[in-house]
């Protein structure tokens, strides 16, 4: 994709308070956690997307001289401020958790360590990119799970919210799991799979069903999967498919990928009564696919119905995650550093104890028994901690306390989840390529226990604090209640 300077793309309230650290020479460094509280569709796990995005974005942060006429036009920034800003460039640090990993509530998917002023303006645009593709990632690996093996094609650019979301949309579902998509742009951006077929206007512009058939046949014999369902399936659509078919064979032509597509009716019961007739055929390695508004809980039911289905094309409610429109993830400042150049914690308070944040600069080691190489736990701790593999480890729930297990030294191994991106200003990550992405996040979902992955009532992750880092989070809120 063509790089864009997207440095405006931010609220309001971060230049204004800008301004404000400006106008009383505040520019301490500070850290900013970015994370979400509750995992999308009621989920055991959400899949992380979109930092490649918020690289480029960090790389091209700088107000041009239209920027600046604009902000100088709004009449509420002073000359001074708006000169800082014709300077401005990122100088801080950045640290992410890779595309394509496994991630749980409460623990920072985006650190920021950076002069205040710096760390705020990039809040807006960080939550824009992370929480969309996060989402969709995450929706797309719900709806693979339900698949139990088959191929998914995402098919939602034409329901999309707009272009940047078909596009950033797409690439976020390979990332989940989708085998290719129908988005040629984003095929092309991100070097992806493209597939696609023929809609109901190609069969219904000839004067029948068999003569568009033939047409598209003889054009693409090596992919020839026909859509059936223009006038009736059973008794119209797939009998001319199997007469191409057959046509075809007699002709001497290989089908290496030819089928047919459903995209309307009972899909359980037409998708049966088509693999009967394909079979009785002779073709019974006829591809049957399907689309019609599927999510993963359809394709659950349709799988339960022993549906003749193995390749689905999934689009407006996987673009959009239609039942779980926003991933929720905010962004809260962890701590300030004072002159001595250590970080004093800070910690937001609320009634709502899910928001009550985790203070001081932070990392995550994610937990790993070492038998089964499953995820038991994540475990945040302060940057500085460290762990000896070879000692008992003692995890407990951060509000529950009794809720406590010892792993037997030598049971477990750890691995640190943040890793640096931003340096100094300087990009310091290389992102693997989508597909790279893509394989990394399914050896990734093979961490998981089942019964995380399951749609409904899935069990959760245990997301814990250490016991330094409980200890500190308890003495300012006894302090500041």
């Amino acid at each position: 994709m063509e790089k864009r300077n997207l440095t405006l793309l931010t609220d309001l309230y971060e230049l204004t308070m800008m301004q404000g650290y400006f106008d009383k020479g505040q520019n301490e460094t500070v850290i900013f956690d970015m994370f979400y509280r509750s995992n999308p569709c009621d989920g055991g796990y959400a899949i992380c997307a979109g930092l490649e995005q918020v690289i480029e974005y960090i790389k091209n942060l700088n107000f041009t001289y239209e920027d600046i006429d604009y902000l100088r036009s709004l009449n509420i920034f002073s000359e001074g401020f708006l000169n800082y800003l014709s300077g401005f460039h990122f100088t801080g640090d950045i640290y992410g958790i890779p595309e394509g990993s496994v991630i749980f509530p409460k623990e920072p998917l985006v650190k920021v360590i950076a002069p205040i002023m710096e760390a705020q303006l990039v809040e807006t645009a960080i939550l824009n990119i992370i929480n969309h593709q996060s989402l969709i990632a995450t929706k797309t690996s719900r709806v693979v799970f339900a698949a139990n093996g088959d191929g998914i094609m995402e098919f939602g650019l034409r329901r999309a919210q707009g272009p940047d979301a078909g596009i950033y949309g797409a690439r976020a579902a390979m990332i989940g799991g989708c085998v290719g998509t129908s988005n040629v742009l984003a095929g092309q951006a991100f070097d992806v799979p493209v597939s696609g077929t023929h809609a109901h206007s190609w069969i219904m512009s000839f004067k029948d069903e068999y003569t568009a058939f033939k047409h598209y046949s003889d054009i693409y014999p090596n992919n020839c999967i026909l859509l059936v369902d223009t006038y009736d399936t059973l008794k119209s659509g797939v009998p001319n498919a199997i007469r191409v078919f057959q046509e075809m064979k007699n002709a001497g032509i290989t089908l290496s990928r030819y089928g047919i597509r459903l995209d309307s009716g009972d899909l359980a019961y037409l998708s049966k009564e088509a693999r009967k007739l394909l079979d009785l055929a002779g073709f019974e390695d006829a591809i049957i696919s399907a689309s019609n508004d599927l999510d993963e809980y359809l394709l659950h039911d349709l799988k339960m119905q022993d549906a003749k289905i193995t390749s689905w094309g999934v689009g407006t409610n996987l673009i959009t995650s239609k039942d779980c429109p926003s991933f929720g993830g905010v962004y809260k400042l962890a701590a300030i550093q004072n002159e001595a150049g250590d970080f004093v914690p800070k910690i937001k308070i609320s009634e709502n104890s899910t928001k009550i944040t985790n203070p001081g600069n932070k990392t995550i080691y994610r937990i790993y028994e070492k038998e089964s190489g499953k995820i038991k736990a994540d475990l945040i701790t302060f940057a500085d901690e460290t762990f000896d593999e070879s000692e008992d480890l003692l995890l407990f729930d951060p509000v529950d306390t009794w809720k406590k297990t010892t792993l037997p030294g030598n049971s477990y191994y750890m691995r640190e989840l943040l890793l640096p991106v931003f340096i100094k200003g300087e990009c310091v990550y290389h992102s693997p390529s989508v597909m790279e992405i893509a394989k990394y996040c399914e050896e990734e979902k093979n961490t998981l226990w089942d019964e995380t992955k399951r749609l409904f009532y899935p069990h959760q992750i245990y997301v814990d604090l250490s016991s330094k880092l409980w200890k500190v989070k308890q003495d300012l809120l006894n302090k500041l209640s």
